[in-house]
């Protein structure tokens, strides 16, 4: 079996475009290039065959001042809420050939009249597959496209700093690495379709806030007026790194520019983030765009650090305030000028001005092989976290089910992640469809837990369902299944279930992970996340052993609440105010729990399979790892083989973590099958981001290699010498 592949059918009909470079791309699905009179014109700009960065120029020479101020910023207020005509729309200039722009949300699928709604991006990254997420951007792009949309507001990299944040699902986990994997993929899929992936939210966009009202914002701590102070070491190395890969690798067209302040400098107007790093570090030649209403704080600071479109409309890019700082000599017509030109030659690059608008036409959405690629990361992503031999389940030896709790529906994020699905299979049909006529399935939503533990009691297996919903404005105010005051109280319930029947299965549909108090009293626990329209279907056929569970956990699980790095500190979450204070620096996540010996409930990375993994014959040299993996079980199954690296700290008062993250592979094997194993060294594999030098410095010494199922369940190690160190 080996690596797993993406399927080619899931792709059917999906006509793939190269759009990273200056050629203009081909319409996937539409009309492709067509002659420079029949949409643009007979402007010199609208020759096909000039770069983009020439057609700018033109184009620039010809337009007024009073034109290109005008597209400096969005032009409709009620399409963030109504999806119509979209989610934001930037009017074009027909006289002078500039088309119109539409822009979609877009992590797990268009909001817009219906969709297919994908899993959440924290189910994704669960999967630990960067094929899987290119696919995902791919068909996602398709439909946002056929919405009628050129630009996509996804992938969101910000990195899960505390699971209580709202809109953490919306998001790859704790790693950087994977995060930087993940979103890369799922931009380069985006963008073969010839749609603009627009990266967010740039950057240290961590916390929605206490105490408030979704989807707006918390009043303590809040999104829109808080400010991340975070040292410079842990903006490069845990928060910078998926922007960068994405500009580098990806080739992202756009980024957007958070609401929340850094280090004093609001995002949308931070000269050290967007001037000096995104473009002069990064090379990144796309366009920046606001988060919508409130990320932009000024009109000339912003112009000058390098946002270039305000959305959703003008405010302070409005005529009147741009033509003020004009006439104040704090702007200039060249600023406008590059402000402009960013968008324009991304409009250039990707085509749009050469090719027919892209048409809302939902009937030419390839509905079932989206489905496909939804219901196989749902599967991949599901993590089996505890199991005593009950699962798989077979149908042939079970006479009932009782099937308790949430699972009669499919939950979702909210925000702009509440997608309206084409169609959905919520958990207890998926369960009643597979179990098949020969078991009884008996529902009761939970609500009376007496109720539902007599039920459990009379039934073979208890599957108990609970869910956890999270939402962009607000984040949760406790990491329990249920907060206080929260009915019904389903940590009770899976309590009650379990003690009724020791055949009890629990299932969460939680974005972040949450507190397993009750787990030992369960016979196999399952992190199902967020696991879009066809998580019914996958939840089942994990439950049946139709498919191995292929899901690791992306963020660690906690035993207690209090052993969350921001834990015990209002300074550090959800911040004195208005400032959130980043004190545990790069120790975030699994880093955390390694350098303050906390035990987890469950570690980064933890998964089980339904069979089991050798790790054998680790191979170290100045290049990589190899070493072969074993599928020592009866059944076919999955397995994530990680490298992590062990850094010696350099000097006094710099931490570095046990254990990072460098590298993993997803493998799939028959029973009895070996697959041998190369994961190669990056060049920032042991660089850590020296403040002093300002630059990345590999220190002399020992490097601990280390690869494993896990973060704590390492099976090979080894040690290699680096700049000039030696391992005694």
């Amino acid at each position: 079996m080996g690596r797993l592949k993406v399927a080619p059918a899931a792709l059917a009909g999906i006509v793939l475009c190269a759009c990273g470079g200056s050629e203009p791309a081909a319409s996937a699905g539409g009309a492709g290039i067509v002659a420079r009179d029949a949409l643009c014109g007979d402007h010199a700009w609208c020759d096909p065959g000039m770069t983009p960065e020439a057609r700018t120029a033109l184009l620039l020479d010809a337009m007024t001042l009073g034109q290109k101020i005008s597209l400096l910023a969005g032009d409709d207020v009620f399409g963030s809420v109504t999806g119509e005509p979209a989610n934001g729309t930037s009017e074009g200039i027909p006289e002078l050939g500039i088309p119109t722009l539409y822009f979609s949300d877009g992590p797990v699928g268009p909001r817009k009249g219906r969709a297919t709604a994908h899993p959440s991006p924290a189910l994704l990254a669960s999967t630990f597959d960067p094929e899987l997420a290119r696919e995902t951007g791919a068909v996602i792009a398709n439909e946002v496209r056929n919405k009628g949309a050129h630009v996509v507001h996804g992938p969101a990299v910000d990195i899960m700093r505390t699971p209580v944040a709202g809109r953490s699902f919306e998001s790859y986990g704790e790693d950087p690495l994977l995060s930087a994997r993940m979103g890369t993929a799922w931009i380069q899929g985006a963008q073969s379709q010839g749609v603009v992936a627009n990266i967010k939210h740039y950057t240290a966009n961590n916390q929605e806030g206490q105490f408030g009202i979704p989807p707006l914002t918390g009043l303590v701590g809040g999104r829109f007026i808080v400010n991340a102070v975070v040292d410079e070491r842990s903006l490069r190395e845990i928060y910078l790194p998926a922007f960068e890969d994405a500009v580098r690798e990806g080739g992202v067209g756009s980024v957007m520019c958070a609401y929340n302040r850094v280090n004093g400098a609001a995002a949308c107007s931070s000269e050290s983030l967007l001037t000096d790093i995104l473009r002069g570090e990064w090379g990144f030649d796309g366009f920046v765009l606001t988060d919508y209403f409130f990320a932009q704080k000024n009109t000339t600071p912003a112009l000058r650090a390098g946002t270039d479109l305000e959305m959703p409309v003008p405010i302070l890019y409005s005529a009147a305030a741009i033509r003020l700082q004009m006439a104040l000599g704090r702007v200039d017509e060249a600023l406008i000028d590059e402000r402009l030109g960013n968008i324009l030659r991304t409009m250039f690059r990707f085509g749009f001005f050469d090719q027919p608008p892209f048409e809302e036409n939902d009937a030419a959405i390839d509905q079932e092989a989206h489905a496909r690629v939804a219901r196989e990361v749902a599967e991949q992503g599901t993590v089996l976290l505890q199991n005593d031999g009950l699962l798989p389940l077979r149908a042939e030896d079970i006479g009932s089910i009782a099937v308790i709790g949430a699972a009669d529906r499919i939950v979702s994020g909210g925000g702009s992640s509440a997608v309206a699905p084409f169609r959905q299979t919520n958990p207890l049909d998926g369960i009643r469809e597979r179990a098949g006529d020969g078991v009884t399935v008996h529902f009761t939503d939970g609500s009376d837990a007496d109720a539902a533990a007599a039920l459990a009691a009379e039934a073979d297996v208890a599957i108990v369902f609970a869910a956890v919903e999270l939402s962009e404005g607000v984040d949760r105010p406790c990491l329990a299944l249920s907060c206080r005051g929260d009915r019904p109280d389903q940590d009770a319930l899976i309590e009650r279930v379990a003690a009724a029947n020791p055949r009890t299965v629990a299932v969460l549909q939680s974005g972040t992970p949450v507190l397993t108090p009750w787990r030992d009293r369960l016979a196999a626990l399952i992190q199902a996340w967020y696991p879009g329209q066809e998580g019914g279907a996958a939840i089942a056929r994990v439950l049946f052993g139709d498919v191995d569970p292929g899901g690791r956990l992306a963020a660690t699980f906690p035993e207690r609440e209090a052993d969350l790095p921001t834990a015990g500190s209002v300074a550090a979450y959800p911040g004195l105010l208005i400032r959130a204070e980043y004190r545990e620096g790069v120790l975030i996540g699994y880093r955390w729990y390694d350098e303050k010996a906390i035990v987890p409930a469950f570690a980064f990375d933890h998964g089980l399979s339904y069979t089991t993994f050798a790790y054998e014959d680790l191979a170290v040299d100045a290049d990589g790892v190899s070493f072969t993996v074993h599928n020592t079980g009866d059944r076919a199954g999955t397995t994530v083989p990680q490298l992590y690296v062990g850094m010696p700290d350099p000097a006094p008062g710099i931490v570095q973590p046990p254990l990072q993250l460098k590298g993993f592979d997803k493998l799939a094997l028959a029973p009895g099958e070996r697959a041998d194993v190369r994961i190669p060294f990056e060049a920032r594999s042991f660089a850590y981001w020296n403040a002093a030098a300002d630059a990345w410095t590999t220190a002399p010494g020992c490097y601990r290699i280390a690869v494993g199922a896990s973060s704590r369940d390492i099976r090979l190690e080894g040690r290699l010498a680096r700049a000039g160190g030696a391992c005694e």
